[in-house]
């Protein structure tokens, strides 16, 4: 079968379209953007989907990775403000927000991210003393997530995290470490045992003046129920009560013998002990009150009778 040259130029139109749109179609995947470069100028940027671009003029530049990427930061050592010496690594995570300025504002973006991260450590966390570094970890993230983020911010990169992972310092500072803890908290230990054993003694003392006044406090009712009774029983006694007196003085009586028998030591007692001695011995004191009473009444009435008697004036 011949082929005329219409048919084999329809051919090679043919060929010549597919060929076209084969070089001006582009399928950008998602999380993907691309640079267009036309003639090496960068002219567009191209999104997920379907793209055209111009065939044999315009093609792909950079192909930017869009998602958030977890970057790698090695182990380095690094000194102190108190110039002592620790392995810090850790991790940072970036985002590329601008794919044109990430493909031609630097090179190396991966590598410029590490090295502009590891230089920041260092210079963070070497301006801080060693206690500072264990202590403050979340701070030292901040500020290096602050200080990279800005560094990066020109190159169309969004820094979203910046993670310490390990800080190991030398085994003798870690011994060293050890032993200060170890004293610090028998340190504590004491303290809280001095205070404790402090508080003990407060509260006894307070326990003991407690007593004291309680004790005074006791003293001083005591003596004054003995000093209401004995007024008492001298009011009754000017009355005449002789049977007040004789409980008054059967009560004392009674009370110099429960003291006497219960003393300890080696004692004779020669007194009356049986009841009705007792009995005897009071009976014989109130008849001793009743005639001194009796005596004094003869006597005041005598002096009354004796006194001449007052001659009042007449009111006329």
């Amino acid at each position: 079968m011949s082929f005329s040259g219409f048919d084999i130029a329809i051919m090679v139109l043919v060929a010549l379209v597919v060929l076209v749109l084969f070089k001006g179609i582009r399928t950008i995947p998602q999380g993907y953007n691309y640079t267009v470069e036309r003639f090496g100028r960068y002219t567009k940027t191209l999104s997920p989907g379907l793209n055209l671009i111009v065939p044999f003029i315009d093609r792909i530049g950079a192909k930017m990775n869009m998602m958030e990427q977890v970057l790698d930061v090695p182990s380095q050592e690094i000194i102190t403000r108190d110039n002592a010496i620790v392995g810090v690594d850790g991790i940072a995570f970036f985002q590329i927000l601008n794919a044109a300025q990430a493909a031609y504002q630097v090179s190396g973006l991966q590598n410029a991210i590490l090295n502009l991260t590891m230089t920041n450590i260092r210079t963070v966390m070497g301006s801080m003393d060693l206690d500072e570094l264990l202590s403050n970890r979340d701070a030292i993230n901040e500020r290096l997530l602050r200080v990279v983020d800005e560094a990066a911010h020109p190159w169309g990169i969004k820094i979203t995290r910046v993670e310490i992972k390990d800080i190991n310092p030398p085994a003798n500072l870690i011994e060293s470490m050890g032993r200060q803890m170890t004293a610090e908290r028998n340190k504590r230990a004491q303290i809280l045992a001095a205070e404790g054993l402090k508080q003990s003694q407060i509260l006894e003392a307070e326990g003991r003046k407690e007593a004291a006044f309680r004790d005074a406090e006791a003293r001083e009712r005591s003596a004054e129920a003995e000093a209401r009774a004995t007024q008492v029983v001298s009011e009754a006694i000017s009355k005449g009560d002789v049977q007040a007196l004789n409980y008054f003085v059967a009560q004392k009586y009674t009370e110099a013998l429960t003291r006497i028998g219960s003393a300890t030591n080696s004692k004779v007692v020669l007194m009356p002990l049986e009841a009705s001695s007792l009995i005897g011995t009071l009976g014989g004191i109130g008849e001793i009150a009743k005639e001194v009473f009796r005596n004094e009444g003869t006597a005041g009435a005598q002096r009354q009778a004796a006194r001449p008697p007052v001659v009042r004036p007449s009111e006329n």
